[in-house]
């Protein structure tokens, strides 16, 4: 070891300082531009395209305005998915290997049916690895101070404003520029089947119980009887009575002095929406208190009604239904552009908020109901989010 030691810091006898250095330099020299050269390589469109699961992606990729466009610039992979700086551009070279590795080792992609399988988990990394790095790689080429908003339409011109004013993450509004979405509703739909199992094996023996769904309410405890109204999804039951696989329950909620009364609500001059009753389950109806809202001068009931629903489906906690309709939030209005906090709007507000969207999603009737419930109750004036 002395000996070793003495070579590498004594000069050699054999060959000058010079002659050291040069090599030193040769060798320093050929290691930078083989690590550049090894950084050219696999950087190129043609070698991140190379094996066979990434074809659809390319192919993808060849339909948009990153591929091709009027002024002829066109963004290659890793314009979009590898930083420019060194640091962040070794970082991601080192985080392809989990790429590799679920290609030949857990085959998890290997196929292109596999990877459209699991297109919603790595597209979520991705879109989260950008938000962490605050978008740089769009922002290496997508400046806002160089936007010049008079040449932009007006509501794009709006909306870049407010972008450029927080420094906005660029991937908040524009997911699927480069490839197709993802089935965003699969994360949720999960979800919901997770739910529907947890609901089911706890039997529904709570005094408290919630809806997963819209039920029939009955005013017997035949299942197979006349409907007199429906509970909504998310909406809070007690439980009285139970008849086998029936439950009798109390609905308390606020209803419309005017009128017929047949729509429950769960506060008094708010459109979120509990129940409908009409029939028999409406004769049981009793008058718990009587308000005039103020800013209208409705008067408005607080009432409770006795019915018989079925006991699937009902769980003893809402927070769970809350998380689902919040993931179902992230995946449908979060999936093309930044949508507003719960807390922005007032629960009569997101009524229109979420009709003015409707084109854009695809949720069954009670999906949308549900989500509904969710940002009404996490609304400007029933709390916010840290409310419920």
């Amino acid at each position: 070891m002395k000996k070793l030691w003495q070579m590498l810091t004594k000069p050699s006898s054999k060959y000058s300082i010079l002659a050291l250095v040069l090599v030193g330099i040769g060798i320093t020299l050929a290691g930078v531009v083989t690590v550049h050269k090894s950084f050219e390589f696999a950087s190129s469109t043609e070698f991140c395209t190379s094996c066979h699961t990434m074809q659809q992606n390319y192919e993808e990729y060849k339909q948009s305005i990153h591929f091709k466009n009027a002024s002829g610039v066109r963004a290659e992979c890793v314009d979009c998915h590898q930083p420019k700086d060194l640091p962040g551009k070794v970082q991601r070279k080192l985080g392809a290997w989990k790429d590799v590795y679920n290609h030949f080792i857990t085959k998890k992609i290997d196929t292109p049916e596999k990877l459209e399988e699991h297109r919603l988990e790595l597209a979520t990394m991705v879109w989260d690895r950008m938000k962490s790095q605050n978008s740089k790689t769009c922002k290496s080429c997508h400046s806002y101070d160089a936007m010049d908003h008079t040449k932009q339409s007006a509501q794009a011109a709006f909306e870049m404003n407010k972008a450029a004013a927080e420094d906005m993450n660029c991937i908040e509004c524009h997911k699927g520029i480069a490839h197709e979405l993802p089935n965003m509703a699969g994360g949720f739909q999960k979800d919901f089947e997770e739910l529907q199992a947890t609901a089911n094996s706890q039997g529904a023996v709570a005094e408290k119980l919630y809806s997963l769904g819209e039920k029939d309410l009955f005013a017997t405890d035949d299942a197979n009887g006349k409907s007199d109204g429906k509970l909504l999804p998310a909406s809070e039951v007690t439980v009285l009575e139970r008849n086998g696989d029936m439950l009798k329950v109390k609905v308390d909620g606020w209803l419309e002095k005017e009128g017929k009364g047949r729509v429950m609500t769960e506060y008094m001059g708010k459109r979120v929406f509990k129940a409908t009753i009409r029939g028999e389950v409406k004769a049981t109806e009793q008058v718990i208190e009587e308000q005039t809202d103020a800013s209208t001068n409705i008067v408005w009931q607080h009432v409770s009604v006795e019915a018989w629903i079925t006991g699937e489906d009902m769980i003893d906690n809402i927070q769970p239904i809350w998380n689902y309709a919040e993931n179902m939030y992230g995946a449908t209005c979060n999936a093309c552009h930044a949508a507003p906090d719960p807390g922005h709007f007032t629960a009569n507000g997101w009524i229109s908020g979420l009709n003015g969207m409707s084109a854009y999603y695809r949720l069954s009737k009670t999906e949308e109901r549900t989500l509904l419930k969710y940002l009404q109750n996490h609304g400007k004036d029933t709390g916010g989010a840290g409310s419920h």
